[in-house]
């Protein structure tokens, strides 16, 4: 059965040529929640949660041991580097605790044409504005290719879709998707029109997520910076969810939970 397509019994689309993945050594209870959500309706060929600690009892995902990442350079390094050893299909659909599928509708078959898709960056003006690694579709091709690539204090996402995209393009002929179809998979800082089949980031989350208070409480301290702490204030205190931002506003004042 083509990916993509409805399973008849059941009314759910079949994703049996995508792996669900998860890569994290931090928020391991908030990415669980994360790689369960996205699993309604769909069905991957497989879903595998990449972490030090296992995630919590009932995760339906398989677990497999990673060493600590120790940091976001960590996390690039294994994106870049590891986790091709662990994809078996033809796609892998990478989700975090704050970016995973919102709506199962979406799923559009023609999104595999594509080696890449991640939700479209606004604030580049130039033709590499696609897109967020945070959320993203990566092919087995792109997931290799990326191996060649260096680590360095960039994110691992900027690197793939514009320091080396040119390179991975031509050496590698990696298609990045246009960012019309990039805009109907994910969105991140653009306007979502509602019908997108996922999102990042979790000032995001505000408008539908009414548990969100309590699941800041388990995100370590640092883990959100500055800029993303204000963005999700203001999302609270624009809905006038006061519990929400009462409590980003005390993770704003400890020291500990301020990264800059």
């Amino acid at each position: 059965m083509p990916a993509g397509v409805l399973t008849p019994a059941v009314g759910i689309r079949d994703l049996s040529q995508v792996t669900l993945v998860a890569v994290t050594d931090v928020a391991i209870p908030a990415t669980a929640r994360a790689v369960a959500l996205s699993q309604a309706g769909l069905r991957f060929g497989e879903v595998l949660f990449l972490s030090p600690t296992p995630p919590p009892p009932g995760t339906p995902a398989t677990w497999r041991e990673i060493a600590p990442l120790g940091s976001r350079q960590g996390y690039s390094r294994f994106l870049l580097h590891d986790l091709a050893a662990h994809i078996a299909t033809d796609h892998a659909l990478c989700v975090q605790w704050d970016g995973y599928v919102l709506n199962p509708t979406a799923w559009d078959p023609a999104f595999l044409e594509y080696d890449y898709i991640g939700a479209p960056w606004p604030h580049f003006a130039d033709r590499m504005r696609v897109g967020n690694g945070g959320f993203s579709l990566r092919s087995k091709r792109l997931i290799a290719a990326c191996r060649v690539l260096p680590v360095t204090d960039e994110a691992e996402d900027i690197a793939i879709c514009r320091t080396h995209r040119a390179m991975l393009e031509d050496r590698f002929a990696i298609r990045f998707a246009p960012e019309a179809v990039a805009a109907r998979f994910a969105w991140e800082r653009g306007a979502p029109s509602g019908g997108e089949f996922g999102f990042h980031g979790a000032f995001n989350m505000v408008d539908r997520d009414g548990a969100l208070a309590e699941l800041l409480a388990t995100i370590e301290p640092g883990l959100l910076n500055r800029r993303e702490h204000r963005e999700l204030l203001r999302a609270a205190l624009l809905r006038g969810d006061w519990r929400l931002a009462r409590a980003v506003w005390r993770r704003l004042r400890d020291p500990a939970g301020r990264r800059y």
